[in-house]
């Protein structure tokens, strides 16, 4: 599995790094989940969607401390990301959770790590 090199250093074999650089792949497809879940407001609205099966801006600003545009902007990146989808109805916006993408991305990621990643 390893071939050890001058000054002790270990070089991994073929296999083995192609199936770290696949894992690496599938982390880099995974980043830009994790920057739209990094941000607090973000957060606050996916649980607050998770909570109903759908709310409007006007909703959201009851259940959650920010302002309508703020909230806006924030369902914006959400949607590019393809974490929340919107539906009109009338003249309103409703907003939802579309989590099955971004959970496959993670899941693969996840059993790359687990199958050809050194876990310790």
């Amino acid at each position: 599995m390893f071939k050890r090199l001058n000054g002790g250093a270990m070089r991994k074999n073929e296999q083995d790094v192609q199936a770290l650089d696949a894992a690496v792949g599938y982390f880099q497809d995974a980043i830009p989940i994790f920057q739209v879940l990094s941000d607090v407001n973000r957060q606050a609205i996916i649980i607050e969607l998770a909570r109903y099966d759908r709310l409007n801006v006007s909703q959201l600003d009851e259940k959650i401390s920010l302002s309508r545009p703020a909230i806006s902007h924030h369902l914006k990146v959400l949607r590019a990301a393809g974490i929340v989808t919107s539906e009109k109805v009338g003249t309103e916006n409703y907003y939802y959770l579309t989590l099955q993408e971004a959970v496959n991305v993670l899941k693969t990621l996840t059993a790359a790590i687990e199958e050809d990643c050194i876990l310790r």
